[in-house]
């Protein structure tokens, strides 16, 4: 894995940072890389310069995404989950940097903490770039991501929150592992949809993309540090992450996400041309593919990204057997 200060300038570049996929295998970054003054002055003063609400202001959103139909709704209901899943985040991240037991841990989690509140702001904001009005905001994020909230965010903050009982790397193992290892590679997915069509969708995708690879690295360095100093934990994080995994495939997200893909899909046969010539994927066109075609992408992807991780951190018993 790479790994340094220069890497961490790299992965942390709106130009240079590869995609998640790539960055969440292949980079490894310590807290002392991205310490405070790291993301002051790479990421508050670099990447995120003259970004409005995650976007450039010159990236647009095209007409058709501004007028009601299934692409429109695939977009509102994608991003209004993505808001309030990051507002938990937010939530988690502060939990894990109150638990901190020394001072790397406690500032870059400090870090993350505000990296994922602007990622809930920059989704939330991004339903007023496509009409939704601004005194019905908070009522269009109750009524369109409220029922997942509560079949999918709320029993996981249930389940979470005893086995976190404020010790920080069983914190960090979630929110690493079991939320950014899984949930990561969907923001590749979304990004490598949307940007062809959307400028300012693309863009607040590419943020999201740029942070995770640095939360990813760092929160498995804990890990990795951590299982090292205390090799007799090793035995329980892995159950830790067995449990949570079978928690996970309990829960409706991958229906949510599949549902997502439908009106996708729906939305490319209305708007077939303006995909012209996007890939998904090396050699597969956008609108080649089915809903069913990418909600796997997102499964192998998070797949790798968790599995790559858990090695590096030499958690090798946790993965599948099936894929191990």
């Amino acid at each position: 894995m790479a790994t340094g200060q220069d890497v961490a300038a790299a992965a942390a570049s709106w130009d240079e940072a590869p995609n998640i996929i790539e960055g969440a295998t292949d980079v490894e970054l310590s807290p002392d890389d991205c310490d405070i003054e790291f993301w002051i002055t790479t990421v508050a003063q670099g990447s995120l310069k003259g970004l409005v609400r995650g976007r450039r202001p010159e990236s647009t959103v095209p007409d058709f995404l501004q007028e009601e139909g299934p692409l429109r709704d695939s977009l509102i209901s994608e991003f209004a989950f993505r808001s309030v899943s990051e507002e938990s985040a937010t939530k988690a991240c502060a939990m894990i940097a109150a638990a901190a037991t020394d001072l790397r841990g406690l500032e870059f989690y400090s870090t993350q903490t505000l990296d994922e509140a602007r990622h809930a702001q920059a989704f939330r904001c991004h339903l007023l770039d496509l009409g939704v009005e601004e005194n019905d905001l908070v009522d269009t994020l109750e009524r369109v991501a409220g029922p997942d909230r509560d079949r999918i965010l709320t029993p996981l903050w249930e389940w979470g929150r005893p086995v976190f009982d404020d010790q920080f790397i069983n914190g960090v193992v979630i929110v690493t592992i079991l939320l950014e290892g899984i949930l990561a590679p969907t923001t590749e997915l979304s990004e490598r949809k949307w940007h062809p069509i959307s400028a300012a969708t693309g863009d607040i995708e590419r943020g999201a993309c740029v942070d995770e690879i640095r939360h990813l690295a760092v929160g498995s360095w804990f890990v990795r540090q951590h299982l090292q100093q205390h090799p007799e934990d090793t035995a329980r994080i892995v159950d830790l992450i067995r449990e949570g995994r079978r928690f996970w495939d309990e829960l409706p997200t991958a229906e949510m996400m599949y549902k997502r893909e439908v009106l996708y899909q729906q939305g490319i046969e209305l708007h077939g041309a303006a995909f012209a010539d996007a890939e998904i994927a090396p050699g597969r066109k956008l609108v080649d593919t089915t809903p069913e075609e990418r909600l796997m992408m997102a499964v192998e992807w998070s797949r790798e990204v968790q599995d790559s991780r858990l090695r590096y951190m030499g958690l090798e018993d946790a993965i599948p057997s099936s894929t191990g």
